[in-house]
């Protein structure tokens, strides 16, 4: 029985998929998450250390073609990804297809050129993935820049009003329910807790924070229900983006972020008055097995 692999990585988690030969998952899992920035040598071994722990496992299977979609791939590492890849999993890198995670994603929710896709977890970032299989993409950027409504954006909103208000009144004011909600999460009440934590992590970790700022918003803080409501007014804005740049159509939004409070999605739902809006849970790395296994199919067809 011949198998195959489909892997999503992002920057916080990967999932793992390996089906048979007629479509079958077979066997599943997850690991950390890393990312496609090869030309990072911590990139670079971070993302060898999660594929190892993927092969640890998946070779029991042997499978013979994999799909994998990883966020921050660029074409110009791809060659260099298909040979690690092929390395780590005894895979022709012939049979190893490649891409980012966001179009693997879209492939998963939308034929090409039918629809726009928003995708909220640790960053956020709007596409559409025209028939010709060119990419529009609006926002994701990163935190130093924007990714707005994510989970980074909602985290780093919050310690920004909520330290203005102390830097205004000399306490959290209105939002004490949000400061109790994040100070518990950075380990202190002081600066020098929060600086560490922020300026000690990366942008996942820095996201850990959001469902603070939701718990609070549930608690009625009243800070903490505006940014929950902005989140989802800067991630309409997305779709809003692509609807202007391509015209209207079934909008899909995902991601984590997107059930982290429930005025998330009815604000999404407000914003967009008339459009076609869903809210899909996806498998993307189901669908790049199935991917893998069609290519295959394909590729070996006399």
């Amino acid at each position: 029985m011949s198998t195959f692999l489909g892997i999503d990585t992002g920057g916080t988690a990967s999932r793992w998929v390996i089906v048979d030969d007629t479509g079958i998952v077979i066997d599943r899992g997850s690991a950390a998450g890393a990312t496609g920035h090869l030309f990072n040598p911590v990139e670079r071994e971070r993302l060898t250390a999660t594929l190892a722990g993927i092969a640890d496992r998946a070779r029991q299977h042997a499978p013979i073609a994999a799909c994998l979609g990883i966020t921050g791939l660029g074409e110009a590492v791809h060659a260099e990804a298909r040979n690690l890849v092929g390395a780590l999993f005894a895979i022709e890198p012939a049979m190893v297809l490649l891409g980012d995670d966001m179009d693997l994603a879209f492939r998963a929710t939308f034929a090409p050129g039918t629809g726009h896709l928003v995708s909220a977890g640790t960053g956020s970032i709007g596409l559409h993935l025209r028939a010709d299989g060119s990419l529009i993409r609006v926002g994701g950027r990163g935190l130093l820049i924007d990714d707005g409504g994510s989970g980074t954006w909602i985290a780093l909103t919050a310690l920004d009003q909520l330290y203005r208000r102390i830097d205004e009144t000399g306490g959290p004011a209105e939002a004490e329910r949000l400061a109790a909600e994040l100070f518990a999460e950075v380990g202190g009440t002081g600066w020098s807790e929060t600086r560490s934590f922020v300026y000690g992590s990366d942008r996942g970790r820095i996201g850990t924070l959001a469902p603070a700022v939701a718990r609070a918003a549930t608690a009625g803080d009243p800070l903490a229900t505006d940014i929950i409501r902005r989140a989802a007014a800067e991630l309409a804005r997305l779709a809003k983006a692509l609807i202007a740049r391509v015209g209207p159509l079934p909008i899909a939004f995902i991601g984590g972020i997107v059930t982290l409070h429930p005025a998330i999605k009815s604000g999404i739902e407000a914003e967009l008055p008339g459009a076609v809006v869903s809210f899909p849970q996806i498998d993307a790395a189901a669908h790049a097995a199935q991917w893998a296994r069609q290519n295959y199919q394909t590729e070996a067809r006399p």
